[in-house]
């Protein structure tokens, strides 16, 4: 519990800064880490003892990309992060926030809360995060504000830029989440409404967090054809703004992009040799997970999707466009091909799901295309897999040091409200697939992993005290064994925790642990650049 004095005892200490493991201890005083003893020097005999036995020991796993803003409210043990060893998340990615719009339509999607579950529009980004805490979850908590979330409040889903006053008050709505302790904005280019943004009203609003030392988190316009410009459009609006780009989940998406990831990292380089902080983060898998609708055209958005299917020279528009895109709009089937487009979700058709769409075309007689747009019709939230990324190239990235680990997932349980539902392995598997395979693999050291874990997360979203291993930091905790660390979720049974992670401590408590399983939850909202919000 909190306020006990521990010691966990001789541990190969993986310290997060970059620096080779060594043997050591490591006391635990209250909620922070007090002294870290080498091998070899006396440890104290009255505390609690916990016996490392030379497994790793690493600070807490900070997940900079996930959608679990929702996920306290409704499963707050938060178990599939919190067993992979992550005791912080960063919430409000992809333009997607439940302040100040709670059930901005991509929300209840990207967290997969039903939209009844989410609570009233709260009075400010503050008092979600109060919200947050009086949850008690398991995890640390940060947030980013989402762009999307914003111009909904203002705009609505209007395909227009804003006027003057409109985008005054959108500056404003950005400016109270910093004040509030907002870690940044984030943008979702390829969703509703945040594609129909243009670069100068991204740039208007990231500037409202360089006041407050924000970073700028984007799900870019495009990961296949248009990836290159659209890390240039992120890194552009970063560099204009004064704050740091942060590109979320690369990736190199379709036939069309295959193999170019020396030429994308090459980006990134370049961006920092011209002074501009710029990083990224990554899933290390090679399929994505998204909604059906988000293949669709800006023109084209799902609740105009009858009318434009009625009107032949419409529908054969978009037909065209979905196959092969349209110029400022790419394709996600180009280059991928609808035998790789895999229904996740669909409440109308359970059978649909694990299915390829071009599975379900060839069974109803009919094209993919028509397939597709009657799954959505059906069902305007179906969710979809797409395996369009190559493992050389997921590798490739993974190897960067500047390329934070990330799972781009709504934390939940098994047994949970959210856990009967088919999902992508990443929620599950993300950290111990890069900690266990990639690393004994040989794609990175386990040093370097850790680091892309912790300190340089905890350095990024200005996460002051978490992310390394040292007196006076926040015990945030994770005891594993590298020989044994694995992945056992997969495509077809995804809900399956980890293999090879002993003991996760958040603020000093046990929050789980191999021998007595959930232990208390303590985690508590982080402010960019401060503490606790309590």
């Amino acid at each position: 519990m909190i306020g006990t004095r521990l010691l966990i005892h001789d541990g190969s200490i993986v310290d997060g800064s970059g620096g080779a493991p060594f043997r050591g201890s490591v006391v635990v005083e209250g909620t922070r880490i007090a002294a870290v003893l080498p091998e070899g020097a006396p440890v104290p005999s009255d505390l609690e003892r916990i016996d490392a036995a030379g497994r790793a020991l690493c600070p807490g796993f900070i997940d900079v990309h996930t959608h679990s803003d929702l996920s306290p409210f409704v499963e707050p043990w938060m178990d599939s992060a919190l067993r992979q060893g992550i005791t912080t998340v960063v919430v409000g990615n992809c333009g997607a926030s439940p302040w100040p719009v709670a059930g901005a339509p991509e929300m209840a999607v990207l967290t997969g809360v039903e939209p009844a579950s989410i609570p009233a529009t709260w009075p400010g980004f503050g008092a979600y995060l109060a919200a947050v805490d009086a949850c008690h979850p398991a995890l640390n908590v940060a947030a980013l504000v989402g762009h999307g979330a914003v111009r909904q409040e203002i705009l609505g889903t209007e395909r227009r830029p804003p006027d003057p006053a409109e985008l005054g008050r959108m500056r404003s709505v950005v400016r109270e989440a910093m004040a509030d302790g907002a870690a940044g904005l984030s943008t979702g280019l390829v969703y509703i409404p945040g594609m129909y943004a243009n670069t100068d009203e991204i740039v208007a609003l990231a500037e409202e967090t360089s006041r407050h030392s924000g970073v700028y988190a984007s799900h870019i316009r495009g990961e296949g054809v248009l990836l290159f410009d659209s890390v240039r459009e992120a890194i552009e609006i970063g560099r204009r703004a004064g704050v740091p780009t942060h590109v979320s989940h690369l990736k190199l998406e379709g036939a069309g992009v295959w193999g170019r990831g020396t030429e994308l990292l090459e980006l990134l380089d370049r961006a920092r040799e011209d002074g501009h902080d710029t990083t990224a983060d990554q899933y290390p898998y090679t399929a994505w997970e998204s909604e059906l609708w988000s293949l669709l055209p800006p023109w084209a958005p799902p609740e105009a999707l009858t009318e434009v299917l009625a009107d032949p020279s419409e529908r054969d528009r978009l037909e065209h466009a979905v196959a092969e895109g349209e110029p400022g709009w790419q394709s996600s089937i180009d280059g991928v091909g609808w035998d790789r487009i895999i229904v996740s979700t669909h409440s109308g058709d359970a059978s649909t799901q694990g299915r390829s769409i071009a599975d379900i075309a060839r069974e109803r007689g009919t094209d993919p295309f028509d397939a597709a747009t009657a799954l959505l019709v059906a069902d305007r939230d179906t969710g979809v897999i797409g395996h369009a990324m190559r493992e050389e190239d997921v590798r490739q990235i993974c190897a960067r040091n500047d390329v934070l680990v990330a799972s781009d997932s709504t934390a939940m349980s098994p047994a949970g409200p959210l856990g009967a539902a088919p999902v992508h392995p990443r929620t599950y598997g993300t950290f111990p697939r890069v900690l266990g395979p990639y690393v004994r693999e040989g794609v990175l050291s386990l040093t370097a992993a850790v680091r892309k874990m912790t300190a340089l997360p905890a350095e990024r979203f200005g996460l002051v005290g978490r992310g390394t291993i040292a007196a006076g930091s926040f015990a945030d905790l994770v005891l594993l064994d590298p020989s044994r660390v694995a992945d056992r979720a997969g495509f077809g049974a995804p809900h399956a925790f980890p293999d090879g992670i002993d003991l996760v401590m958040v603020g000093g408590a046990t929050a789980w642990s191999a021998a007595q399983g959930n232990g208390e939850r303590v985690g508590r909202t982080l402010k960019r650049g401060g503490s606790p919000t309590a």
